[in-house]
């Protein structure tokens, strides 16, 4: 009796915080994205769809577009990088896969800001890169890479790299070596096996990573702020500029419902996809 009062305890102290913290401040987003703007009182109670109107306006919808162009480039990269990696440590010794993932992990031990601010000072015309790059003679001048698209680039992947790693370590982990030494046994070479054997079998990982790393690039503001300067917005730019500087917070809601939107779409084509693979499997 107790252990069910101390259940029933846990799941309303759950359900109160879920309510407090997350349903009623997003309930609030989604009234305040359909009301009108009013430069006394921040909000005026007047409905209007000119909020969401506002974001195919070729100014917002160029930033919309840029957004998508840098995540999908940031997230491409980030699966460059990290299923070789991830491939890596899955092929390692048991012994050695917890060190390696630790060694993964650490970063998140420190605020993604200050790592940012620490990236700064690297690709900075004085920083460590430019100085090595001169000291080793490899360049003559230092290369300008702060405030452009690569430094906004090399920030995004920097910071959500071990979010492609994760899924992807997950999902080469679990690969049945049988499959590898039947395609094998069939002649395949080991290019033939990665494409028909590897590579199919791990695409949850990938489509799981690629989300992981796609929705927040996104939304990433600060990078952007601190690397690429006022030429490198994104999405997350334009809703803190209209929350905080413009004060228009309808149009700022409304920037914010349709992120929150086309990310729930995008895991919801994730989750579709998993059960296809899954039941293609299970035909197989």
């Amino acid at each position: 009796m107790k252990k069910l009062n101390l259940q029933n305890a846990i799941i309303g102290v759950i359900v109160s915080w879920l309510l407090l913290f997350v349903f009623i401040p997003n309930l609030m987003i989604i009234i305040t994205s359909f009301l009108t703007r009013d430069d006394a009182n921040l909000i005026e109670m007047t409905f209007t769809l000119s909020n969401y109107a506002k974001l195919l306006d070729p100014l917002y919808a160029k930033v919309v577009w840029h957004s998508f162009y840098m995540a999908a480039i940031a997230t491409l990269l980030c699966l460059l990088i990290g299923y070789p990696f991830a491939y890596v440590i899955a092929r390692m010794p048991e012994r050695m896969r917890p060190f390696m993932l630790f060694m993964v992990i650490v970063p998140f031990w420190t605020n993604s800001l200050i790592r940012t601010y620490g990236l700064k000072i690297f690709l900075g015309t004085r920083g460590l890169l430019n100085e090595g790059l001169l000291t080793l003679g490899l360049i003559e001048k230092p290369l300008r890479i702060m405030y452009t698209e690569y430094a906004v680039m090399i920030g995004l992947v920097y910071i959500l790299l071990p979010f492609m790693i994760l899924p992807l370590y997950s999902s080469i982990e679990k690969l049945d070596n049988s499959y590898l030494e039947a395609a094998k046994d069939l002649g395949a070479s080991k290019f033939q096996s990665f494409v028909k054997v590897i590579l199919p079998l791990t695409t949850p990982g990938i489509i799981a990573g690629c989300l992981l790393v796609l929705l927040p690039a996104l939304g990433m503001f600060y990078v952007s702020d601190l690397l690429g300067g006022a030429k490198n917005l994104l999405i997350g730019n334009v809703i803190k500029s209209q929350i905080l500087n413009v004060r228009d917070w309808p149009f700022g809601s409304a920037a914010s419902i349709s992120l929150t939107v086309l990310m729930g779409l995008m895991l919801f084509a994730y989750w579709r996809v998993g059960k296809l693979i899954n039941k293609k499997v299970e035909l197989e």
